[in-house]
């Protein structure tokens, strides 16, 4: 069987390479990597904001991955921003959360990356804090710290144990989106990973960066529903699915 296509969102910032210095499409190399690493057969996706464009992307993948990055503008969910909430990112959150909710509009699995959990809970009508201390290493140096499973949950059957991880963030989830509940917690109680259960396909956010580590056990769960999904979902002469569709509210 062919390997799922794991679409992985990017974004668009100045980049300097050779003799060129432009705006560039970029996504750090670690999450082709980890998806590769995991079984999956990894594609970028770079901001579209033509009508349909989410739709039809998540259409022709088998999963989808939204990346970690910037805060997500306090505006989206019902926030003024905090003096030390950085500079919005509209462009990307506005491609990121129609790929999220076309993701779950069509079924098709979906991890959350950090700033990617932080978006699935924001598309479902939940808020962050904007402001943690002692969730990262320092300035652009990755921390490490416990998370513990939630019994029962999608994340606890990959992860089933505590384990130590990578994390870089200074926001977390604060109430949670329609639907979703925690499934792993941090020793202060921060949310760390959260999902919609009951669900035909796996939708699951990390608030760490398993790309910046050596297990695979979450993206490999990624991988194993998008394979599932192939394997039981009827397509279309294009290569689109024909999955039925549960719309968001």
């Amino acid at each position: 069987m062919p390997r799922p296509v794991i679409g992985i969102s990017t974004y668009q910032d100045p980049a300097r390479w050779g003799v060129w210095e432009m705006p560039a499409v970029l996504l750090p190399a670690a999450y082709p990597r980890l998806v590769r690493a995991a079984g999956g057969l990894a594609v970028l996706l770079p901001p579209d904001d033509a009508e349909d464009a989410a739709r039809d992307t998540v259409a022709a993948l088998d999963g989808l991955v939204i990346a970690g990055g910037a805060d997500v503008e306090p505006a989206r969910y019902g926030a003024v921003a905090d003096p030390r909430t950085g500079p919005p990112a509209r462009e990307r959150d506005a491609w990121e959360l129609a790929l999220i909710r076309a993701a779950i509009d069509q079924q098709v699995p979906l991890l959350g990356i950090c700033r990617g959990m932080q978006l699935l809970n924001v598309a479902l009508g939940g808020t962050l804090i904007q402001h943690l201390e002692d969730h990262t290493g320092g300035l652009g140096v990755f921390g490490s710290h416990p998370v513990t499973p939630v019994t029962g949950t999608a994340y606890a059957d990959a992860v089933p144990e505590t384990a130590m991880v990578p994390a870089y963030h200074h926001q977390a989830v604060d109430r949670l989106g329609t639907g979703l509940v925690a499934s792993a917690h941090a020793p202060d109680g921060t949310v760390e990973a959260l999902e919609l259960p009951d669900r035909a396909s796996l939708v699951l956010g990390v608030q760490w960066h398993p790309e910046m580590g050596q297990d695979t056990r979450v993206m490999a769960a990624l991988v194993r529903a998008a394979g599932e999904r192939v394997a039981s979902t009827p397509r279309t002469p294009d290569g689109r699915s024909r999955a039925p569709r549960t719309p968001v509210s």
